[in-house]
């Protein structure tokens, strides 16, 4: 197959990823069209059809189905290759394409952010932020280096560095300062407010509660933790959020914070990366990093909101 290059197997890799012609190429960040001329060169270099187009629908024959998972393995190798070579000295250097969970991103990434800025400047951050499950399979790609996520993923091809820990907290509107916290049994009967399926942190919230996501009934979900707060302050309901969340949340709405005393719920935060990734070393720097600034921010929380 002389003219093969790696692009050929990113842009094919995409396509049996999404089987979406415009989805694929969203993701490989050309335009659809020329997503499409990639694909045939590299039938025309196979000398047979990889994918069945229908006006409909996009499937892989079944040559392209073995294709597909050889060239994973040939690309996974390359990314190997990569990071072997990003790791040949001790400092931490080139990108580092770091994934983030919705609920840390916005209160802990722009410190992270700045530290490894100021200590590493020769490192290009490239963040990613989206949800657990989009984040650890971005990583088993090699799409990502490592991830900032709530322990445990309990996924055994990557290893889970535990950062810091922080508590959950009571979000009501501020006319309810005064009213005692409700438990995990009362908060069952009231209007609680979650994130939508698919953040790790409304499985928490939900499981704190002892409430059964298939039967919830008056319930509004939100993509972000600003929208469910904004909510309380409007009297909808109340809402729960991590303590690193409070600085900025708390003062954007007419609510008000109470700390749970008994049962109190908590999460682990922590760095994954893959089991074969050769940045252990390099990315120990991220590590100390969010150990001390998820700590201190938790602090001050905790000094704020006692």
């Amino acid at each position: 197959m002389n003219g093969l290059t790696l692009k050929h197997l990113r842009y094919f890799n995409a396509l049996a990823k999404h089987l979406h012609f415009g989805r694929a190429s969203d993701d490989c960040a050309i335009s659809q069209p020329a997503l499409s001329i990639q694909i045939k060169e590299l039938e025309a270099m196979v000398g047979a059809p990889l994918v069945e187009r229908t006006s409909r629908q996009v499937r892989l024959t079944t040559l392209g189905e073995d294709f597909v998972t050889r060239s994973r393995n040939i690309l996974a190798a390359v990314e190997e290759l990569d990071d072997l070579v990003r790791t040949s000295t001790q400092a931490l250097t080139g990108r580092l394409r770091l994934g983030v969970i919705p609920t840390i991103a916005p209160y802990l990434l722009p410190s992270v952010a700045r530290a490894l800025a100021s200590e590493h400047p020769d490192v290009i951050l490239q963040p990613r932020e989206a949800v657990t499950g989009a984040l650890v399979e971005d990583l088993l790609e090699y799409r990502l280096d490592a991830a900032l996520v709530a322990l445990p993923v309990s996924e055994p091809r990557l290893i889970e560095t535990p950062l810091f820990e922080e508590e959950f907290v009571l979000v009501r509107h501020e006319t309810e300062a005064q009213d005692p916290v409700p438990s995990p049994d009362s908060l069952q009967k009231m209007r609680l407010l979650l994130l939508e399926e698919g953040h790790c942190f409304r499985d928490q919230a939900l499981a704190f509660c002892a409430l059964d996501g298939r039967k919830l009934r008056d319930v509004m979900e939100g993509s972000s933790l600003s929208t469910l707060v904004q909510m309380v302050g409007a009297g909808i309901g109340l809402t729960l959020i991590p303590e690193i969340a409070v600085p900025v949340e708390a003062r954007a709405s007419s609510v008000h914070i109470s700390r749970f005393r008994d049962d109190v719920p908590r999460r682990t935060i922590g760095l994954v990366m893959r089991r074969t990734s050769h940045m252990e070393d390099q990315l120990d720097a991220i590590n100390a990093n969010v150990r001390d600034l998820g700590a201190a921010k938790v602090a001050e929380v905790a000094r704020e909101f006692p």
